[in-house]
C-alpha cells in the first residue's frame, strides 16, 4: 500500500491555542491538493499513537481515526510519509497520504448525481369566493325586455 485515503477525525472540538481556532473552518479553507502536515504525539494523554493533522498555515485539523494511527504512525517512522487534504465530502474531511516518496495522487472527483425534486403537489382548484352583496344581473331582466 502506496497510498491511502483518511479522514480526518475531532474537526468539531476546538484546537487548544490561545485563539481556540475553529478546525472545520480550517478544513473549509483547504483545497484538494493543498499539503497538510503530519505530526506523531507518543505524548497524547488519550492515545500514545496519535497523528494530528496541519494545515499549511500551522493550524490544526484533527488526527487521524484511532485504528489507522498506529499503521500511519509506523510508516511514518520507517520513512517519507507526504499528505495532501483531499476534500469535504458530507460533514467530514479528508486526506491522502503516499508513503515511501512523491506526491499523493488524487482519485477523480466524485460527481454529484443530481438529487431528483421532490413530487409537485397538486393544488387545490380556486373555487369562486361568494359574495351574497356582488351585482349579478339578471338575463330575463329589463334591459332584455322581460
Amino acid at each position: 500500500m502506496d497510498e491511502l485515503t483518511t479522514s480526518i477525525v475531532g474537526i468539531d472540538f476546538p484546537n487548544e491555542d490561545k485563539s481556540k481556532s475553529n478546525r472545520r473552518m480550517e478544513c473549509m479553507l483547504c483545497a484538494p491538493g493543498d499539503a497538510v502536515e503530519l505530526r506523531l504525539e507518543p505524548t497524547n494523554p488519550y492515545d500514545d499513537n496519535a497523528v494530528a493533522i496541519f494545515s499549511e498555515r500551522g493550524t490544526q485539523l484533527g488526527y487521524v481515526s484511532a485504528e489507522r494511527a498506529p499503521l500511519i504512525g509506523k510508516r511514518m517512522k520507517e520513512g517519507e510519509a507526504i499528505a495532501v487534504f483531499q476534500a469535504m465530502h458530507g460533514s467530514g474531511a479528508y486526506i491522502r497520504i503516499r508513503f515511501g516518496g512523491g506526491v499523493p495522487t488524487l482519485p477523480d472527483p466524485v460527481p454529484d448525481i443530481p438529487k431528483r425534486p421532490p413530487p409537485r403537489q397538486a393544488r387545490p382548484a380556486q373555487r369562486p369566493v361568494y359574495d351574497p352583496h356582488a351585482f349579478c344581473p339578471d338575463e330575463e331582466g329589463p334591459e332584455f325586455g322581460a
